[in-house]
């Protein structure tokens, strides 16, 4: 009988805490993979059309019942409809390749209209008009995730030629934030994560290891190495349970509508040349993009009535102040260039979801009562006494 040897012993040890790690890591894999395929039936890519051109994001389907898909507002813009595809399979595997999807829109495409939108969470609901086969709704977690939990999610990155694409990490923290992003303010609660969201990801489903949503892919933190920030499962909640609000038509189509002619400044706003009596035109702009606070969402409309080289007077800013009494939408408001100049504008703030009627009766009343006031602000030329008028002739 043949004894092992002191280094013997060392290599069996390690062989066998080497098998015992493997042993641990294939049942994690295993289920990381069972997480994914079944996340995956009810994620989806998102394709929009708004003003700035074609975004593409990824989304999940929270209703199968109503055929209810979430998103990020930031992915479809001022959109109202939207093309969205779930995975197609091929001997049992996704198909990731992007240019089979496009290729295959008629079979494989599904159209969706934007019927919610929450800028200040960064959330947006599509109502689908069909399902394809295999798409499942997710299931939402009763409660919001704790830090050092282990999470999966799926997006579609634009950094990549694939769809589908998996990506895990760990809850760092979940907590409220107020912060900026590209698209507008925000306010909601986050969970942050250790793991990358590219562009294309947002919206995407983010899960824990139950295959529950906990949150949805949101932002990835300016400075921060690889930290995430997703909107939490009792954000998507409240979305959802509260009344919907439609999203703004995009401005342009608005102003198609009106009938008015309109043009892109090159401040990237848009100006209206109102038609007013005496042939006379009025300029009104109107901002490309919306502003919101909460769930309001405003565009603002103003047209400048005349450029002062002083500030205004007290007979003026009077004038100004009585007639913001009186005027049945918007003020007057005085602002300074950077040249030392006085801007005298009329500003309106209305509600983005106004039809385009009420968008052309604002712009009008815009552009008349700034005309009006453009001829009172006009300097009166004073007529010259005898004595100038001779000394004027003289000096010819």
């Amino acid at each position: 009988m043949s004894t092992l040897t002191q280094s013997d012993c060392r290599r069996v040890a390690i062989a066998l805490g080497a098998f015992s790690l493997l042993a641990a890591v294939a049942p994690a894999a295993l289920a990381d993979a069972a997480n994914y395929r079944q996340t995956l039936d009810s994620t989806t890519w998102v394709l929009a059309k708004n003003s700035e051109g074609t975004s593409s994001g990824t989304g999940v389907l929270v209703d199968a019942e109503r055929k209810l898909v979430l998103t990020n507002a930031h992915v479809v813009g001022d959109s109202r409809n939207a093309v969205l595809f779930f995975r197609d399979l091929k001997e049992d595997r996704p198909v990731v390749e992007k240019s089979h999807y496009l290729k295959n829109v008629r079979k494989l495409g599904v159209r969706g209209r934007i019927v919610a939108v929450d800028r200040k969470r960064d959330l947006a609901l599509l109502q689908l008009d069909r399902l394809p086969e295999g798409a499942k709704a997710i299931e939402l977690a009763e409660k919001s995730t704790s830090p050092g939990t282990g999470v999966d999610s799926i997006g579609n990155p634009g950094t990549s030629d694939a769809l589908w694409v998996y990506t895990s990490g760990t809850v760092r923290a979940v907590y409220k934030k107020q912060f900026r992003t590209g698209v507008g303010e925000h306010e909601f609660t986050v969970v942050e994560t250790q793991s990358p969201i590219n562009t294309g990801d947002s919206g995407g489903p983010v899960v824990d290891a139950t295959g529950k949503l906990i949150g949805v892919s949101q932002a990835i933190a300016k400075r921060g190495n690889l930290v995430s920030y997703c909107v939490d499962v009792t954000e998507i909640r409240d979305f959802l349970e509260s009344p919907w609000k439609p999203a703004p038509l995009p401005v342009a189509d608005l102003l198609t509508s009106t009938g008015l002619k309109y043009e892109k400044h090159t401040s990237g706003n848009f100006k209206i040349d109102v038609e007013l009596k005496d042939s006379l035109e009025q300029g009104v702009f109107i901002t490309s993009e919306t502003e919101y606070y909460e769930r309001a969402d405003v565009r603002k409309i103003w047209s400048l009535a005349a450029t002062l080289d002083a500030a205004p007077t007290a007979e003026t800013t009077l004038r100004l102040l009585e007639q913001n009494a009186r005027t049945k939408l918007g003020a007057w408001s005085v602002e300074q260039n950077p040249s030392g100049g006085y801007l005298v504008i009329y500003l309106v703030k209305m509600d983005a979801t106004a039809t385009s009627e009420a968008l052309r009766s604002t712009i009008e009343y815009a552009a008349k009562i700034t005309s009006e006031m453009a001829k009172e602000l006009k300097p009166k030329e004073t007529a010259q006494t005898a004595s100038e008028t001779l000394d004027s002739w003289l000096a010819e």
